[in-house]
């Protein structure tokens, strides 16, 4: 069973991303008092800054809410410039037709894609957790966000290169507002009591974000990843949602085993950059 893709049902993918990833970035404003990140909602469209070379500095939600999407755009690129940040938009394919030729126009150019996938949750049922290769799957304990960061970190930046040790560091800090963020639910997989692997489940409204997926190097090609999906699915459905969503890299790896465990694209978004003067 899935969903009819329209604007409306965009606008809720769109702004559950937009939530989980403005509660990330009021983390870091608690974790980090003087990194001046915040957020605002111009006329729907959430915009954030969290640092001039943060993935989360963008807008979620561009075209889709407001009516009138010039007046949102400049007020949103004075906020962008007021941090002497580049400015980044995320947009939908369903938002205001009129947006791409706007963007045009203000001197934006596209710079990347992304896939939003998203299953449908009203025929799920829960599904038992368990692997032939003594794998165990458990959600956070309070207090161990930095175990849950220092894992996340390592298996992002392993095979990284020469610049392995100054990625880890830099990603162990963004994992670490991950697992303080407000509405995430975090869990890890272990052997033998040792976390191989990491995810995380945004629960707002009845839809979910998955996020945080990371596995250590020696941890790989043994189904963590999987294990971990299946319990997030039970959290999403003990949590009331209807949906879950994620977004990956299009024609990706990630994108290819969601679809093998029932994901169906939703469409295909485009990244739009225009440089700080």
């Amino acid at each position: 069973m899935s969903k009819f893709v329209d604007r409306a049902f965009s606008q809720k993918l769109e702004r559950t991303e937009a939530e989980a990833n403005a509660s990330s970035v009021m983390a870091r404003k608690k974790l980090f008092p003087r990194s001046g990140s915040e957020w605002k909602d111009f006329q729907g469209t959430y915009a954030m800054y969290d640092g001039v070379d943060s993935p989360l500095t963008q807008t979620f939600g561009l075209g889709l809410f407001e009516d009138d999407c010039e007046k949102s755009l400049k007020q949103i690129e004075s906020f962008f410039q007021q941090h002497g940040a580049p400015i980044v938009h995320e947009v939908s394919p369903l938002a205001d037709a009129d947006l791409i030729n706007l963007l045009h126009i203000r001197g934006y150019r596209p710079i990347e894609y992304s896939s939003v996938l998203y299953r449908d949750l009203s025929d799920h049922k829960y599904e038992t957790v368990s692997t032939d290769l003594d794998i165990t799957v458990r959600q956070m304990y309070e207090g161990e966000e930095g175990v849950w960061a220092q894992t996340s970190a390592l298996g992002w930046s392993q095979g990284a290169g020469q610049d392995e040790t100054g990625l880890r560091e830099s990603m162990y800090q963004f994992a670490k507002i991950i697992a303080c963020s407000q509405g995430v639910r975090t869990f890890l997989a272990e052997i033998d009591c040792e976390p191989i692997a990491t995810a995380a489940l945004y629960v707002f409204g009845n839809i979910a974000l998955i996020a945080g997926d990371s596995t250590i190097f020696d941890g790989r090609n043994r189904g963590a990843q999987n294990v971990l999906l299946k319990a997030r699915l039970n959290v999403a459905l003990a949590s009331g949602c209807n949906t879950i969503m994620m977004t990956t890299v299009p024609g990706s790896q990630s994108q290819r085993n969601a679809e093998k465990n029932g994901f169906r694209l939703a469409y295909t978004r485009t990244k739009w950059l225009k440089e700080c003067p």
